[in-house]
This record gives C-alpha cells, sequence and structure tokens, in this order.
C-alpha cells in the first residue's frame, strides 16, 4: 500500500529526476512571469508549455505556478526549484553551446511606480542598460495596487512612494523627494508678499490644482509647514503631476510639486516658490521586490543602476 509523506506527495519510491526539457520549460516561464512569454523564450507554442509544466506539477507532486488572470505567480515551491537550477542550466547551455543571444538571454524586467518618476528620472538611468540587451516592461500606477501586483508576481520591481509593511516584501530607500508651494508669475506676484504675512489664508482667492480630489500631496504640506488643515476644494484635479505641472504653468493656480519635477520650471522663472519654509516636507521612495535571489540576472543589473543613481537625485 502507497502512502503520502508529511509533505502530501506520494511516498513509497524515491522521485524520478525531471526531464531537462521540463525544467528549461520551468525556468523560461519563472524568469518571463507567463506561459505565453515563456514560450517565445523557447520558440515553442503556449500549449506545449502549459503541458510541459503540468507533467513537472505531476512529477514532483507540487503546484509551481498560480495561474492569475495576467500570467502567473511562482509559489514557494517554484521559487525553492528555480533556485536549485538556474545555475546548472545555465551553465549547461553555455557548455553545450546553446547558450542564448544576448538579446534572448533573460526574459523583460517588469518594473512599475509613479508616472511621473518613471518618465523623467527612471528611464533616463535605464536607457544604457537597454543597449546592453536588458528588456524593459515598465507600468506606471498607484503604489497600493502595484504592490499587490509585485506580491502576486506581476511585477519585478517597484518604486513605492512608502514602506511597504511586513515581511512579505523587501524594500531600501532610493530617493527622497522635497515638496515645493508653487505658482505662475502672474498669480505669485499677487500673493507671496501676503503669504509671508498672512499665512495660507492669503492663498483663498487662487485656484488649487492637485493630484486627486482628496488633495493628498497639498494636504500633506499645509499640516507640516503650517501646522493647519487644509480644507477646500480643487480648482483643476489632473491624475499626473506632469498635467499638474502643465497647469499651473499656464496660470491656471498653485499647486504642491516635488522639485525634481518642476526644477527646470523655475530655474527659467516660469514657475515662482511661494513659500521656501526650513524644514520642507520631504517624501522616501522605496526601491522593493520579493525576497530571495531573482531568476533573472537582470533584475539585479536594474536594481544596482536604480539605487546607484538614486543617491545623486
Amino acid at each position: 500500500m502507497r502512502h503520502r509523506d508529511s509533505d502530501g506527495v506520494a511516498g513509497g519510491a524515491a522521485q524520478p529526476p525531471a526531464d531537462l526539457n521540463l525544467l528549461r520549460t520551468f525556468l523560461a516561464v519563472y524568469r518571463s512571469g507567463s506561459f505565453t512569454a515563456g514560450a517565445g523564450l523557447l520558440g515553442l507554442s503556449q500549449p506545449t508549455v502549459t503541458t510541459q509544466i503540468r507533467a513537472l506539477e505531476r512529477q514532483t507532486g507540487r503546484e509551481l505556478f498560480e495561474r492569475l488572470p495576467r500570467g502567473v505567480a511562482p509559489t514557494t515551491v517554484a521559487h525553492e526549484l528555480a533556485a536549485r537550477v538556474a545555475g546548472p542550466l545555465d551553465a549547461l547551455a553555455a557548455a553545450t553551446g546553446h547558450e542564448a543571444a544576448p538579446h534572448e538571454r533573460a526574459a523583460p524586467v517588469h518594473l512599475a511606480g509613479p508616472a511621473e518618476l518613471l518618465c523623467t528620472r527612471v528611464l533616463p538611468v535605464l536607457a544604457p542598460l537597454t543597449v546592453e540587451g536588458v528588456r524593459l516592461r515598465v507600468s506606471p500606477g498607484l503604489t497600493e495596487p502595484l504592490l499587490d501586483e509585485l506580491r502576486s508576481g506581476r511585477h519585478d520591481l517597484v518604486i513605492a512612494t512608502f514602506r511597504p509593511r511586513g515581511r512579505a516584501l523587501t524594500a531600501v530607500p532610493l530617493t527622497d523627494e522635497e515638496f515645493v508651494l508653487v505658482a505662475a508669475p502672474v498669480w505669485a506676484d499677487r500673493v507671496r508678499e501676503r503669504l509671508a504675512l498672512e499665512g495660507p489664508a492669503a492663498l483663498r482667492p487662487v485656484p488649487l490644482v492637485t493630484y486627486a480630489e482628496d488633495l493628498p500631496i497639498a494636504r500633506r504640506y499645509w499640516r507640516h509647514v503650517f501646522g493647519a488643515r487644509l480644507s477646500r476644494p480643487a480648482a483643476v484635479t489632473v491624475p499626473d503631476l506632469r498635467g499638474v505641472l502643465a497647469a499651473v504653468v499656464a496660470g491656471a493656480g498653485f499647486s504642491v510639486l516635488p522639485r525634481y519635477l518642476c526644477q527646470t520650471e523655475l530655474a527659467t522663472g516660469a514657475l515662482v516658490p511661494l513659500h521656501e519654509p526650513e524644514d520642507p516636507p520631504i517624501n522616501t521612495g522605496y526601491l522593493v521586490q520579493r525576497p530571495g535571489r531573482p531568476g533573472n540576472p537582470d533584475v539585479t543589473r536594474v536594481r544596482d543602476a536604480l539605487i546607484a543613481a538614486g543617491r545623486t537625485w
């Protein structure tokens, strides 16, 4: 009579070694994040890859991937298997002359974060890596849903506007954003001196342009700098700080923006700082990933490049 061990795998006999082709297919799916992308890396059809992964799961008696609406998420068993087989399989491919071409060697790196930071700072930093063969898939979004997607395996790296809680993800400080209260000269000439004398009440006649209806950045500035609660509706909301910047430069009103985003406009005089406190509000951005060594070596290259650049931002 056969029995199952404590891990639920059929016992009574040693498991046969997995076929190398199945392990290669597993590693391609693990690194690319989907059966379809893995099939593209291997030159196989998607149904063939699905069949091979199911065969490997039957051999191991374990589920390797959680099927998601978009792609797959590796299970803990898959992470352990990848850690064991990635090095030997890569070495075998190199030794037998079957190492992939540079543009095929690794799956794309899936990177996500705030659209403004990605477009103005991150992509210019990573441009040299693409010339060297690193492939990128970049997704903008808000931190909380992006972290959920990171946990499920949709992304390799996420730039977050706050440090995630718990141990499911690892985070390192990446950059500090300083926030500045700004307006076009047409408004600054009217209220800047009054603001110094009267405080934030001087801004009541000026329209507020912001990122969202709940005024997240402006409310934080008011609380930190003025020690007061901001309670007024926005005149314009744009869910992209680059749009907020464009509206304020055009004279739509005032806003609070990250200094890095409007430093050119401040230097040219297209925007004027309305208030320059000794202790401006600062927000730390974090580079977040799942624990453990990434199966795709290009994830580490992107991570290291961003951390190095973050020291100068």
